[in-house]
């Protein structure tokens, strides 16, 4: 199953319903280059963010059993790789939502993340990023 922008968004809007306090994630890989608007849609839902925030929307997310793979992590870990401690600081709102602020990871920051795994799609997610961003060197 893929997801556009504005289904990441219904998801997220579905899972505030089980949120009682605003927290704020952070958009990581394809997920963060869908909502950017540089990527169709993704196949799965990439969050990091503080770690009491990350727990909490964890839980939500259990009641809401959303039938697609949703990876979250604390404090700017992506999968394996911890981005340095400014991450929060440097991504992009995307949306503000009731209980969500939505942001996103910084352009060099999903490239970063997307190398740290380096499989066939995140060649091709790298090279639109770079694109997409006008990154360089």
């Amino acid at each position: 199953m893929s997801l556009s922008s504005r289904q990441l968004v219904e998801f997220l809007e579905e899972v505030e319903k089980n949120l009682g306090q605003r927290i704020t994630l952070v958009a990581a890989g394809g997920t963060a280059m869908t909502l950017y608007r540089k990527k169709p849609s993704t196949i799965d839902v990439d969050l990091t963010g503080p770690a009491k925030d990350v727990d909490l929307f964890s839980k939500a997310v259990h009641l809401v059993q959303p039938g697609f793979k949703v990876d979250s992590w604390p404090n700017g870990q992506v999968f394996s790789q911890l981005l340095p401690s400014d991450y929060l600081r440097k991504s992009r709102r995307i949306k503000t939502m009731r209980n969500i602020e939505l942001r996103a990871l910084a352009p060099v920051d999903i490239v970063v993340t997307k190398i740290g795994r380096l499989d066939e799609r995140d060649y091709d997610d790298i090279k639109a990023c770079i694109k997409g961003f006008k990154l360089s060197k």
